[in-house]
């Protein structure tokens, strides 16, 4: 992994800013819950996602043969990118009255070389989550055919590349947390991650209903059938774990095991001794 070229692309007068936070994980991973735990806290502003880096990696990716004969090289729009990213969260912080930003996307973890590059003092939250359960939601928000393309590329695609990227890191600026104590324990996770940010820990922060975030309609109907599904009334339910152990069909549940049980085995989401169906 290539980290020579990287350009620092703080903003005039951003010197002294806290590191940026970027939360990443395989969609459908809980992500937006550790979301709404960051911008509960009186400094960190977590907003839903904007995609705009992964709109304008293609930039430097894939429309990169087209770009070049403007005769500007791969830093300079690097250094463009940067600034104008930050910028924009600049005046987020401005308009909310809080000094740190971050941003939570699962799409960012397949672009993590890319955002290393714009922001090479961030630091990375990886949630990660059973891929059983993984592929249920899948299922539940896109159809069956979108919970098998999860069940045999999706889910391990991303994990893997967080993995990847967080050994090359290290653990000063990367971070694994597992969904399934979050929400088991909310208080004690919450808690390694604001240590791990380096931010005073407000014990507000696992009872983010109360805190005006900014969040879609969608969200906030999806959100109430969740907890009238499980029965669970609590800022952070507990009733989506293991779903996918109890509601995949076999042939999801094979997929699954088939393609990556490897996988699976060594994240602990399986025994050693359970086979591919």
């Amino acid at each position: 992994m290539d980290r020579t070229a990287r350009v620092d692309t703080k903003a005039a007068g951003d010197s002294d800013s806290a590191a940026p936070i970027f939360v990443i994980g395989s969609p459908r991973s809980g992500t937006t819950l550790l979301r709404l735990i960051l911008d509960s806290h009186s400094r960190i502003s977590c907003g839903e996602e904007t995609h705009f880096l992964r709109d304008l990696e293609v930039i430097v990716g894939k429309d990169w043969p087209l770009v070049a004969t403007y005769g500007f090289d791969r830093p300079w729009w690097h250094e463009r990118i940067g600034t104008f990213y930050r910028e924009f969260q600049a005046e987020v912080l401005a308009s909310t009255g809080k000094t740190r930003w971050a941003e939570k996307d699962p799409t960012y973890t397949l672009l993590l070389d890319f955002i290393d590059q714009l922001f090479p003092d961030a630091v990375y939250i990886h949630l990660l989550r059973d891929g059983h359960d993984v592929v249920a939601s899948f299922r539940d928000r896109w159809g069956y055919r979108s919970a098998a393309r999860a069940a045999r590329t999706e889910w391990a695609r991303y994990v893997d590349a967080a993995r990847r990227f967080g050994d090359a890191l290290g653990p000063d600026r990367f971070m694994q947390l597992r969904y399934e104590d979050l929400v088991a324990r909310p208080e004690a996770e919450a808690r390694r991650v604001f240590d791990f940010l380096d931010e005073e820990w407000e014990a507000d922060v696992v009872d983010f209903d109360p805190t005006q975030h900014r969040a879609t309609d969608r969200y906030q109907r999806f959100t109430a059938s969740r907890r009238d599904e499980g029965g669970d009334e609590a800022t952070i339910y507990r009733s989506r774990v293991g779903t996918g152990g109890s509601s995949l069909d076999p042939i999801l549940r094979s997929l699954l095991r088939r393609s990556h049980g490897s996988l699976l085995r060594d994240l602990g989401y399986i025994g050693s001794d359970a086979n591919g169906g």
